[in-house]
């Protein structure tokens, strides 16, 4: 389950349902979904090939469907990282910075970790997510991510529009 860290009095939210309710006060959707059994295989392992990646990618489209149904995604990917991702340092920098996008920043986490930090309406928290936290980051909301310590996570993105995701600074 996310955890919610508030910068201005440090206050942490680790209770599910507090955790969604202070969210969805800030105009950011959370859900928690589990996966099925057929896919653990998958999550085991740190990296996967593309025909891995389209094989979770089915196994857990019942959330993409319903997704498309809710919303109006078009679609979706898995980004897999990890340590020995090449050039992760760099790929990861266009993120750690405050920026938005034009488009809903969607993620479902389906392994691994990692931080969102927000500022909206003066207040400054962070999010943490884990394995089947599922976040959606409203379109123009001031936000960075990273990765935490153990530096790798499996995220699903979802997209109505991908051009939609270029990140512009602020």
């Amino acid at each position: 389950m996310a955890t919610i860290t508030v910068t201005s009095n440090n206050n942490t939210i680790k209770d599910p349902k507090e955790v969604q309710e202070f969210l969805k006060k800030h105009g950011i959707e959370y859900r928690h979904w589990t996966t099925t059994p057929d896919v653990e295989n998958l999550l085991s392992k740190q990296s996967l090939n593309d025909e891995e990646k389209e094989e979770l990618l089915k196994g857990i489209d019942n959330r993409f469907q319903e997704l498309k149904s809710e919303y109006g995604y078009q679609t979706r990917d898995l980004i897999v990282l990890h340590p020995d991702v090449p050039g992760l340092p760099d790929m990861l920098a266009k993120f750690d910075k405050m920026h938005y996008h034009t488009d809903d920043e969607v993620r479902y986490i389906v392994d691994g970790t990692g931080i969102f930090g927000f500022s909206i309406n003066g207040e400054n928290f962070t999010v943490q997510v884990e394995r089947n936290d599922f976040i959606s980051v409203p379109k123009n909301t001031h936000h960075w991510f990273k990765l935490d310590e153990k530096m790798r996570i499996k995220a699903v993105r979802y997209f109505i529009d991908m051009s939609g995701w270029t990140p512009h600074y602020v």
